[in-house]
């Protein structure tokens, strides 16, 4: 079915990575689609920042796949594994490993790239790009034209169309400060972050500071720079990471603030650190901010009773530590417009409630907790106990660890110190204790003898 011959009509509000990867899944599955934007496409590209690093593993590139749309693996960088430090209370240094993906790689791509392209493609096979600000107003009108309306944007109070689910969301408020930025200066080969591991600038980095908060590096493919590598740190509110995160206010300001917090608390990694530029060309290669991680419902009726969808961020707010968000709304958008295209019938409260049940049971359940483990959640800190040593000394659940964050659903039922045991038992075919045995803490990590070192 062509898009010039549907009598089917859908509608997205919101251009962004998920939104026009629904919209073109949409038109290329037959539906005359339109898409509604507060900004008009150069705009999106070039005057606002990228909502956040939105790196990808292999479930979110399988469901680009599945759509016929491109997952970059041939054009950006790809990670083959994660290096992970952990220091204690005090800064001690407690637990180093590094983690190979087993069977899948990560990608890191500017969210302006994929939408633009995407975007482009939708508009060239006949879609509809209309810029205007949607209201409540205005998507009451939209939702009465169209069979199907999804909500990909939270702003101008559509958010508040969509119920929070109180048995889902655990936080009150956002539980860390964000601070990003994009550089160049960096390159990928194995003299790179060499000390991490032998695969040196092919794996990503993370740190974490039970004080501070987290750290995290990895290669980046950016809309104009091409191959860098970009920052995203993560401060406990009220640290002093909090108070220099805060002080950012240009890419400039927020590359000094991370070659200051290198030298001062990650110097094991600075030479790399130090060696990277700002983005010239991008004044918008920055962003901080926070986020409280919410689960919506995923129906919301306009004033005049009208069903439209929740998608993407809309739908559940991740922090991004574990890398959750980007993934989990392509995996939404390829389920939905799977299941849209499949459909005969109206898409009435009872289809778009069984779709939204099916992403949250499929992997949205599972990317929050893992989220949790990530951000040191007391709840869950007797399982990380287990975890992250176990990690130390065994290379298999190293990799197992890493790999959550591809594919979380292993995670879910985890919620007790001997379900995480029969877990690592499971993947290591030891018994965690014995595992754990093995376990000494790193007492200083190796540092880094990188050579195109600066100053600061």
């Amino acid at each position: 079915m062509t898009q010039q011959n549907s009598s089917r009509t859908a509608a997205i509000i919101g251009a962004g990575q998920t939104g026009a990867t629904a919209a073109l899944g949409l038109l290329d599955a037959g539906f005359q689609v339109t898409i509604y934007s507060d900004r008009d496409q150069q705009s999106l590209r070039d005057d606002v920042p990228a909502t956040g690093t939105a790196l990808g593993f292999g479930e979110a590139q399988a469901a680009e796949a599945a759509l016929g749309q491109e997952t970059y693996a041939d054009r950006a960088a790809n990670h083959t594994g994660l290096s992970v430090r952990i220091a204690g209370p005090e800064n001690a240094e407690l637990i180093g490993f590094d983690g190979d993906f087993d069977g899948f790689v990560g990608l890191a791509v500017d969210t302006r790239l994929k939408a633009d392209e995407r975007l482009t493609a939708f508009r060239e096979r006949g879609g509809r790009f209309v810029v205007e600000q949607v209201t409540p107003q205005k998507l009451d009108e939209i939702a009465a034209a169209n069979d199907l309306t999804l909500v990909a944007t939270g702003r101008g109070g559509l958010s508040d169309l969509f119920e929070v689910d109180t048995d889902r969301t655990v936080y009150s408020e956002p539980q860390r400060k964000v601070l990003t930025v994009t550089l160049t200066g960096l390159g990928t080969g194995p003299e790179v972050f060499a000390h991490r591991s032998e695969a040196g600038g092919a794996h990503s980095l993370f740190s974490i500071f039970a004080e501070q908060g987290e750290a995290w590096w990895g290669p980046y493919l950016h809309k104009d720079a091409g191959l860098s590598w970009v920052f995203l740190g993560w401060a406990r509110p009220g640290s002093d990471w909090d108070k220099r995160f805060s002080a950012a206010d240009s890419a400039a300001s927020a590359h000094q603030i991370v070659k200051e917090l290198y030298r001062d608390y990650i110097d094991w990694d600075l030479p790399e650190v130090l060696s990277t530029r700002v983005i010239e060309e991008d004044p918008h290669s920055w962003l901080k901010g926070a986020v409280r991680p919410v689960v919506r419902k995923g129906v919301g009726t306009t004033e005049n009773g009208h069903l439209v969808a929740a998608l993407g961020d809309t739908a559940v707010a991740y922090d991004p530590i574990a890398g959750q968000g980007a993934q989990s709304g392509l995996v939404q958008a390829q389920r939905l417009v799977a299941a849209a295209a499949a459909h005969e019938g109206e898409f009435d409260r009872a289809w778009i409630e069984a779709r939204y049940e099916d992403f949250l049971n499929f992997r949205s359940d599972a990317a929050s907790h893992v989220t949790r483990l990530f951000l040191s959640d007391p709840e869950l800190g007797d399982i990380a106990n287990r975890f992250f040593p176990a990690a130390a000394v065994n290379k298999k659940f190293a990799s197992a660890l890493v790999s959550l964050l591809h594919r979380p659903q292993p995670f879910l039922g985890i919620e007790t110190v001997e379900a995480a045991d029969a877990y690592i038992e499971q993947v290591t075919g030891v018994k965690a204790d014995e595992v754990l045995a093995e376990f000494a803490p790193a007492g200083r990590f190796e540092r880094s003898k990188y050579s195109a070192a600066a100053q600061v």
